[in-house]
């Protein structure tokens, strides 16, 4: 699977969490050789846990399929601009790349707001790469928070 599917894939996810009134985020862990190995979407609401964001389910996931927490040859694929908090669970997990759909320009953490996957201080730095798929990851976002605002 390429990184365009796998963001197809990803936003579908992330349509599943706005079925459930959760923020509309969904990720997709891809192996080296483009498989998917972990899935995730926001699950905050449901599971009345604040750390259960689509990234950190995929990553879960994923270092399950993989039997190890080191995911440094994988792929993760978002909707959103990580926030800090992913940020670091990408770090801690050593994955290799990111690519994201919509940027975040409240909490994103990969480049519009911080830039922590590419800080100098840090260890390890993942590749990153914005803005795939922008246009539909966006407007899944504004279409969920114009229904609540209604």
């Amino acid at each position: 699977m390429n990184v365009a599917e796998a963001m197809e894939k990803a936003m579908h996810l992330a349509d599943e969490a706005a079925s459930y009134g959760e923020v509309p985020v969904g990720a997709v862990v891809l192996d080296a050789q483009g498989k998917v190995t972990g899935t995730g979407r926001n699950r905050r609401e449901a599971q009345h846990d604040p750390l259960a964001h689509a990234e950190v389910e995929a990553m879960r996931t994923a270092a399950a399929h993989h039997h190890s927490w080191n995911l440094q040859d994988c792929t993760l694929v978002v909707t959103l601009e990580p926030c800090p908090m992913c940020a670091g669970a990408v770090l801690q997990a050593h994955v290799g790349r990111v690519v994201f759909g919509a940027w975040d320009a409240k909490l994103g953490a990969c480049g519009s707001v911080w830039d922590l996957l590419r800080d100098p201080h840090i260890g390890h730095s993942a590749e990153v790469i914005g803005g795939v798929h922008e246009g539909a990851c966006s407007r899944q976002l504004a279409e969920f928070f114009a229904q609540r605002r209604k």
